[in-house]
């Protein structure tokens, strides 16, 4: 094909794996596309009157008085929001103006806080949905050709996959037989083999994606599962593994650490779970850089906000890091503490743990009053329960492969998990 990828720097350091060439992978309209030149790509500074934005600024006022009944608002159904000097520091910002489209102190600070040589190895997008999105527009043509997914996984590779009218091969993990309908503990793991097997199958499978940790497993992918699949050459396309949970496991455990050695390999993270940042909405992909620049050119102009962009590289400082890290080991000290609880329920019908637990969340079974077996209508009576008498949200999955009977439980607070153990012994004594 040669048609090189627009905006890329030549290297002549050769492809690993060497059954793996991007410019097959890519969609032949996207290798010729021309980006959109946005305003800010050639000049940043100086008197801008290029871009038709306001030059009087933004219309945001201060309120006048500082009485609460005046100041709030209501936001998300009913939370309250004070308009007030904490938003200072955001009004401060050039909100008239577009945003940086590359932000490259945000991506400086991400290669070197997990492991790249450059910015050039990062790419930022409005939540990893976006990423997830854009490699599938980039790699695979709608209608002919497929991604493969390992259910029980996150659900929006399928959503994303229907809306680009793209195939869907699944591979279910394998769940352990210790885990019985006695809902003993079992384990999920990756069916490396059935991969394999579903790729001699399939020649049209351009992406795999593999959530690690899983959602709603919990279950770290080893980094030898992964590895063996990349080097798998009858497979021609890219593996993304999506590790939003992936600062709640190991360290050493994240699949970074296999960026430089493959090109066929992209890394999906998100300032969301372990930063406490979902509301920005700021995913990050990690790969070589041709993978990259393909996604530059293809994003929308402007993706990542001013705002957004200002507490994401507050939130990347060292001083915010080991905030962030001190959070981390709390939420694993109650996520061990709630496990603890759990386990002394079990006379009321709540199973043991199923999979690992390497992520800010719990996956356990419900079972039939009598325990005699996991019991999916008991657990969606008592996920109702709890949401619409007793005010505790928790999410039913007993719908997917290998969940019989299961809730997916986040930890909270230390306050918030007490209260929620209050009531989830009060919903299954009733139920």
């Amino acid at each position: 094909m040669n048609m090189g990828i627009l905006g890329l720097v030549p290297s002549l350091t050769p492809t690993r794996p060497a059954h793996f060439d991007i410019e097959r992978v890519i969609r032949p309209n996207i290798l010729a596309l021309h980006p959109y030149r946005c305003a800010r790509d050639d000049y940043s500074s100086g008197i801008l009157l290029d871009a038709n934005e306001n030059a009087l600024g933004h219309s945001i006022a201060k309120p006048e008085t500082k009485k609460p009944s005046s100041n709030k608002l209501q936001l998300n159904g009913g939370d309250d929001f004070q308009l007030d000097t904490d938003l200072d520091p955001i009004l401060a910002l050039d909100l008239h103006r577009y945003p940086d489209p590359s932000h490259p102190k945000i991506k400086s600070r991400i290669a070197e806080i997990r492991g790249l040589p450059s910015p050039d190895h990062v790419f930022l997008g409005v939540g990893s949905d976006e990423v997830i999105d854009l490699l599938m527009r980039v790699c695979v043509a709608p209608g002919s050709e497929k991604i493969l997914i390992t259910p029980p996984t996150y659900g929006m590779y399928a959503v994303c996959a229907q809306v680009n009218d793209v195939g869907i091969v699944k591979v279910n993990l394998e769940l352990s037989a210790s885990s019985g309908e006695g809902g003993d503990k079992g384990r999920f793991s990756l069916r490396v083999d059935e991969v394999k097997k579903a790729i001699d199958g399939d020649q049209s499978i351009k992406l795999i994606f593999l959530c690690s940790p899983g959602n709603p497993t919990g279950t770290l992918i080893s980094l030898a599962s992964i590895r063996t699949i990349l080097d798998y050459e009858p497979f021609k396309g890219i593996v993304v593994i999506d590790e939003a949970y992936i600062d709640f496991s190991e360290p050493g455990s994240s699949a970074v650490t296999l960026i430089a050695e493959y090109a066929n390999l992209c890394v999906m993270q998100t300032l969301s779970k372990s930063f406490g940042l979902a509301a920005i909405r700021l995913g990050i992909a990690l790969a070589q850089p041709p993978l990259i620049q393909i996604l530059t050119n293809t994003k929308a102009p402007y993706n990542v906000s001013t705002p957004a962009a200002h507490l994401a590289l507050r939130a990347l400082s060292p001083e915010s890091l080991s905030s962030m890290r001190k959070n981390i080991e709390t939420l694993k000290a109650s996520r061990a503490a709630l496990l603890s609880e759990f386990h002394d329920l079990k006379n009321l019908g709540l199973g043991h743990t199923i999979g690992a637990q390497d992520a800010n969340f719990i996956l356990i079974p419900v079972l039939a009053r009598d325990s005699s077996g996991l019991d999916n209508v008991r657990a969606h009576r008592v996920y109702k329960t709890l949401a619409e008498e007793e005010g505790v949200v928790v999410r039913y999955r007993g719908g997917e492969p290998g969940c019989l009977g299961c809730l997916r439980i986040t930890v909270g607070t230390e306050v918030e998990n007490a209260v929620a153990l209050k009531k989830l012994k009060k919903t299954l004594e009733r139920l």
